[in-house]
């Protein structure tokens, strides 16, 4: 079993057991908020197991109906999971208002607050755990899953505390004004995980830091190609996906020119995990020589001839060839976006 799927199955196993025990807790003690953490953590449970599948699935290679791989199962996953959320929220904000106006009593507050302070304790240790493997595997659902614990530990904090109040002050109202409180954090998280979750299955590019850094990977072999255009960057899952347009000197020989994508797709890969990168070579095409700061090794003229050549062959005579040709001209340590 895989670093992420024992990450997973931790989550199953620990929200079992706090579902279980918050829910007697609620029911004993009859505490609308307890009951709301209940639902929260079946919710919770919900995620890990929802998690548990997708980083199943999505570590999976590609298949010959997925060629692509299977990395969005992950952003799906993470949406659902922010759908769930949402049935939750509603269900808790009924409840507390039908305690708010019709009046309740709070009792066995001590069983109550022992319960939220343990859940609070074992949420806060299973999310850093899950943080800390979500991260270094890149992976949303495991990372969606340990939000979800940590919202719990934050809330489960807030009802133990309220409980405490209530304890000392006899005021019952706070029960259902904590479980509203409680809500509001769990929709602030769901909403920032379905933002989180929808950019890769709309094929948002990579951010912006990551895109420097890739620029900067392809840069470090400036010395050998003329200059790089059409970047597209996106990503599935735990999955990055990167395709480039190279330009390089039209002496250059297909062998060589191939061994300078293998390198630079190479040094890519190195600094992601998980990443397919792919290179479109094309010869350099440019009438004026005088912007390139790293000139053709044969003659000039030879250049300009190959450059006329290639022109005549593919043109036929139409504009489509000239802005091919304009698109290609070389650049000096400069990008066409």
């Amino acid at each position: 079993m895989q670093t992420t799927e024992r990450a997973a199955a931790l989550s199953v196993v620990s929200n079992t057991t706090l579902v279980i025990a918050k829910l007697a807790a609620g029911l004993w003690t009859g505490s609308v908020s307890v009951i709301s953490e209940a639902v929260h953590s079946g919710l919770d449970l919900a995620a890990a197991l929802i998690a548990l599948f997708s980083v199943r699935r999505s570590s999976q290679p590609p298949d010959e109906e997925h060629r692509y791989g299977h990395g969005k199962i992950e952003n799906l996953s993470a949406l659902v999971e922010a759908l769930l959320i949402f049935v939750a929220v509603g269900w808790i904000v009924a409840e507390a208002l039908r305690k708010l106006l019709g009046g309740a009593e709070v009792a066995s507050l001590g069983v109550g607050f022992v319960v939220m302070a343990v859940s609070g304790l074992v949420n806060y240790a299973v999310s850093e755990h899950l943080f800390r493997v979500g991260r270094k595997a890149d992976s949303l659902a495991l990372q969606a899953d340990a939000l979800h614990l940590r919202t719990d530990v934050y809330t489960s904090a807030g009802v133990a505390l309220g409980l405490a109040v209530i304890h000392f002050t006899g005021a019952s109202v706070l029960d259902p004004v904590i479980a509203l409180g409680v809500a509001v954090l769990i929709l602030k998280a769901a909403w920032d995980l379905v933002l989180k979750a929808l950019g890769p299955l709309l094929d948002v590019r990579l951010p912006a830091q990551e895109e420097q850094a890739l620029r900067d990977i392809v840069e470090s072999f400036r010395d050998e190609y003329v200059e790089f255009h059409k970047l597209r960057t996106r990503k599935a899952g735990p999955e990055r996906h990167i395709d480039l347009h190279l330009v390089v000197h039209p002496d250059r020989s297909l062998a060589d020119a191939h061994d300078l994508a293998d390198r630079i797709e190479q040094a890519i890969e190195e600094h992601w995990d998980r990443t397919s990168v792919l290179i479109h070579m094309e010869p350099c095409r440019a009438r004026d020589c005088s912007g390139c700061g790293d000139p053709c090794q044969g003659p000039r003229g030879d250049r300009k001839a190959g450059a006329r050549e290639r022109e005549d062959r593919g043109a036929g005579g139409g504009e489509a060839a000239e802005g091919g040709i304009k698109a290609g001209f070389c650049r000096s340590r400069q990008e066409i976006p």
